[in-house]
């Protein structure tokens, strides 16, 4: 049955390349070893989307072929949950990258058809092409590379595409050498016409001129382990050449800055991503998403994210997730799940963000706050948020176009620009009577004396969050109130968001920790931002704020 999202009404490659590989690629393995490789539903869609053709294509100059620019997608992201068939996958496009009709032909008239005798092939098969459908051809001299962290790691597509090699037509077209695949054509020279395998211990081939590159496991590609810079180094190589690239992997751990979140995240249109996100598809009727630690929750989202993949048996794969749940929940989630998840030592979680997220308008001009500053000069952000009297807490908007009181300097030339920080806290306290307001001076020691001149002492107090003792304290207070008492609430503001998702826990003497970013790229002052509002807060609490007569201030709904 086909899933519902997965309608192909676009010009493709897709129909003749999923043809072309049931004939020629075989279930390497298991109870259906040598069997034609039929593509499950998800597959054909992301191979229907990799071979999608520009409409505006022109019939190409075979001398001069569009190459890669005959394709929507110049490349192809797939994320999907531990054992879902993957490597077997790719193993069958990386043949037909070798020795399929991988290249844009032009556009099929009446009559028109594909033969594999035509390109070398002896296994007499025939394809009829529709009229207006794309045509496809063999590339004449393939390169291929196929990358991974180890040799190990490469054999979850090495070892499949062997075996589909020796279990059917492909042996008459390809030949496995120990560390690499001779691709059969007109071609000698022993540079060319290959399929050859790349780790972290073996880029001896590196800078090639690729026709078709496959990234295997882009999660745990990172800047530690310098699989950042090879990956790159390949797509260059194909991108001289008019090549391609396609990547597969399980959901990473943000924290680890992975050339597959580099791919995410990327805006680029030429790029087709397919992931089946659980925490998009699926919610409970509070609106919140579904709790992997929930036994029936986390069934709905394993039967969502391996629907499709019919030689799963989800009775299995929820035995693996529940021991694994009591050693290692992060590793369960994500690579079971299919959920971005990060390891060990993070602040929050996304279910304890998002539980307590209260999407409501900025309180009215007049309202009673709190505030917190964590302030910077170039590198870091600095943010400012505000709680009310009830535990609210919101990143206020400031100046003609309403913008957010965050400032990511990357943003601004590389520096913060204190004048706008400075005109937002004027607003600010325009706008509202700020009771109390925390910040941490580094950098900002001359203007915090100033605000504490034309606003009281009292009012604008400096609070250096690197005082180890009482940042501690801070943040037991802060987790508490907001995850155990529940007595605080914040907007989606998905700046504090993604800050507060990035914060990690790091150690200090005494039992102690206080917050710190898992990598460069990865910041968290929003959230430190927001613990300092809260510690304002709270103190103006204890020193009688709910006692004062408070006739404007902002009430949640309850």
């Amino acid at each position: 049955m086909s899933l519902p999202e997965f309608v192909v009404d676009f010009p493709t490659l897709g129909d003749l390349w999923s043809a072309w590989i049931e004939q020629h690629c075989r279930v390497p393995d298991r109870h259906q070893r040598g069997a034609p490789f039929r593509e499950y539903d998800w597959q054909f869609w992301c191979t229907a989307n990799d071979g999608r053709i520009r409409e505006d294509a022109q019939q190409p100059d075979l001398d001069r072929p569009l190459l890669n620019q005959a394709f929507v997608y110049r490349r192809s992201q797939v994320i999907a949950p531990q054992k879902m068939g993957k490597g077997p996958w790719t193993a069958t496009r990386a043949a037909l990258a070798a020795v399929g009709p991988s290249e844009f032909l032009g556009w099929a008239e009446d009559g028109d058809y594909y033969a594999c005798a035509d390109w070398s092939c002896p296994c007499g098969w025939e394809y009829e092409y529709l009229p207006g459908e794309p045509m496809g051809r063999r590339h004449p001299s393939p390169l291929i590379q196929i990358m991974a962290t180890s040799d190990d790691q490469v054999d979850n597509i090495w070892r499949p595409l062997v075996s589909m090699i020796h279990l059917g037509p492909l042996k008459h077209l390809l030949r496995p050498r120990e560390n690499f695949i001779r691709i059969v054509g007109d071609s000698d020279d022993p540079d060319n016409d290959r399929i050859d395998r790349v780790t972290a211990s073996a880029q001896s081939r590196l800078g090639q001129p690729l026709s078709a590159a496959f990234f295997d496991e882009s999660g745990l590609y990172t800047p530690a382990n310098k699989l950042i810079k090879v990956a790159n180094t390949m797509r260059r190589g194909a991108a001289g050449m008019g090549g391609r690239s396609f990547e597969t992997t399980n959901a990473f751990d943000p924290a680890q800055a992975s050339y597959a979140q580099v791919t995410l995240e990327s805006t680029a249109p030429d790029i087709f991503k397919y992931w089946r996100n659980p925490d998009v598809a699926l919610r409970r009727q509070d609106g919140k998403s579904l709790s992997f630690k929930n036994a029936r929750e986390r069934r709905r989202i394993l039967k969502y994210v391996y629907e499709g993949a019919h030689h799963i048996i989800l009775d299995s794969i929820e035995a693996e997730c529940a021991e694994l749940m009591v050693t290692d929940p992060a590793d369960a989630e994500r690579f079971f799940g299919n959920r971005l998840v990060r390891g060990a030592g993070r602040f929050l979680s996304e279910a304890q963000v998002e539980d307590q997220t209260v999407d409501i308008p900025e309180p009215e001009d007049g309202a009673t706050v709190c505030g917190g500053m964590d302030g910077s000069l170039t590198n870091d952000w600095t943010a400012i948020r505000l709680e009310t009297l009830d535990g609210h807490r919101f990143t206020p908007t400031y100046g003609p176009d309403r913008r957010p009181a965050v400032w990511d300097p990357a943003q601004w030339n590389g520096h913060i620009p204190r004048g706008e920080v400075v005109a937002a806290v004027d607003e600010i306290t325009r706008r509202y009577k700020v009771k109390r307001f925390y910040i941490d001076p580094r950098h900002w020691e001359t203007q915090a004396d100033a605000w504490a001149s034309e606003h009281g002492e009292d009012v604008f107090v400096q609070w250096p969050t690197n005082k180890i003792t009482r940042m501690h304290g801070a943040l037991e207070r802060y987790f508490v109130d907001l995850t155990v008492e529940k007595t605080t609430t914040h907007d989606g503001c998905p700046y504090f968001r993604q800050h507060a998702l990035n914060a990690v826990k790091v150690a200090k003497p005494g039992d102690k920790y206080t917050l710190g970013k898992p990598s460069e790229h990865e910041k968290m002052d929003v959230a430190m931002s927001d613990v300092l509002a809260h510690e304002a807060a709270a103190d103006a609490r204890a020193a009688g704020w709910a006692d004062e007569s408070e006739s404007t201030y902002f009430r949640l709904p309850r």
